[in-house]
C-alpha cells in the first residue's frame, strides 16, 4: 500500500528572539569591557622603550574602582563620582582620558595625591628629593620601516641612533635611563635631547589626582604639557582614569597585509604575555 507523505511546514524564525539574544550578548560584552577588562592598542612611541607601536594590551578596569571613564566608548557623561575608589601606586601604567576630548592616553604614574613634583633638566624631584636616575646600556629597538611614521610621534625621531648589528640588521639604540620611584618601582626611560618639558613645576598634586609621564620623555604629551597642547594639563583626576595596563597579549611590527601568511610573520613573538607591572628594585619591600 502506498503511503502519502504529509508536507512539513517550514519552521518560522523568531526574529524578535534572535535580536533579543544578540542585544543581550552585546550588552554582556560592553559590561565586561566597562567593568572587568578591555583590549588596548599602542599607536605611538610615547611609552617606549617599554611599550612599542603595535603592542596589544589588556587593561583591567577595577583596580582603582569605577567611574565615568570606565565605560567603554565613553558612553557616560563626565563626572567626579567613583565607586569603590582606590589610588594607583607609583609606577603603575594607567589609561587617563584627555581633559578636553574623549581620547584615551597611556602614561606612568610618577606622583601621588599630596606629592610636590618638580622636573629639572629631565630629573624628577619628589617632595624635595631627586628620585634615583642612572644611565644604563642603550636599549635596542628594531628598525621597522612600516612603523617609521604613524599618527603622532614616530620612530623616525630615533634615526640619529640607528646602528647595524653583526647580523646585518638595523636597530635604534637611543640613550636609556633607569628610574626608581619611592616605592621601589623601577623602569626604563628614553631621554636624549633638551626640550621645554625637561623643566616643570614645582607643582603639588591635588587630592584625588595623580601626575603622569610617558617613558619616552622627549615625545610624550603628558601632565607636564597643557591640555590645549595635547597634554594632560598637570594633575589627572582619578575619576578620569579608565584602568590599569596589565600585560601584552600580542604585538605586530606593522608589516601585516591581506595575505594570511603575514598575520604570522608580522608577530613579535617575544613580546607576548609580558607583564606591564613595574618590578621592584633590589631591596625594596613589596606591598
Amino acid at each position: 500500500m502506498a503511503t502519502i507523505e504529509t508536507p512539513q511546514t517550514e519552521e518560522k524564525v523568531n526574529w524578535l528572539a534572535e535580536i533579543r539574544g544578540l542585544a543581550i550578548m552585546l550588552m554582556a560584552v560592553l559590561a565586561f569591557h566597562s567593568l572587568v577588562a578591555k583590549p588596548f592598542y599602542i599607536p605611538s612611541t610615547s611609552m617606549m622603550p617599554n611599550l612599542w607601536v603595535g603592542d596589544r594590551l589588556v587593561v583591567s578596569k577595577y583596580p582603582y574602582g569605577w567611574s565615568w571613564a570606565s565605560a567603554s566608548f565613553h558612553l557616560l557623561p563626565r563626572s567626579d563620582w567613583r565607586v569603590w575608589p582606590a589610588t594607583p601606586e607609583y609606577g603603575d601604567i594607567v589609561i587617563p582620558v584627555h581633559p578636553l576630548r574623549d581620547e584615551d592616553y597611556i602614561k606612568r604614574v610618577v606622583a601621588l595625591p599630596g606629592d610636590t613634583i618638580e622636573v629639572r633638566d629631565g630629573h624628577i624631584i619628589l617632595n624635595g628629593t631627586q628620585i634615583k636616575r642612572e644611565v644604563v646600556p642603550a636599549v635596542r629597538l628594531p628598525f621597522e620601516p612600516e612603523l617609521m611614521c604613524k599618527d603622532g610621534p614616530c620612530l623616525a625621531s630615533f634615526e640619529q641612533f640607528r646602528e647595524t648589528g653583526p647580523d646585518g640588521s638595523d636597530y635604534f639604540a637611543p640613550p636609556t635611563w633607569r628610574e626608581t620611584l619611592p616605592n621601589g618601582a623601577t623602569y626604563l626611560t628614553i631621554d636624549y635631547r633638551d626640550q621645554d618639558l625637561d623643566n616643570y613645576g614645582p607643582y603639588t598634586v591635588p587630592e584625588d589626582n595623580v601626575f603622569v609621564m610617558g617613558d619616552n620623555r622627549d615625545q610624550s604629551a603628558d601632565s607636564r604639557a597643557a591640555a590645549i597642547e595635547n597634554g594632560l594639563g598637570d594633575g589627572v583626576p582619578l575619576a578620569n582614569i579608565g584602568g590599569r595596563a596589565e600585560f601584552i597579549t600580542f604585538s605586530l611590527d606593522g608589516s601585516t597585509t591581506w595575505n594570511p601568511v603575514s598575520w604570522f610573520t608580522s608577530l613579535r613573538g617575544d613580546r607576548a604575555w609580558r607583564t606591564l607591572r613595574p618590578p621592584l628594585a633590589e631591596g625594596a619591600a613589596a606591598k
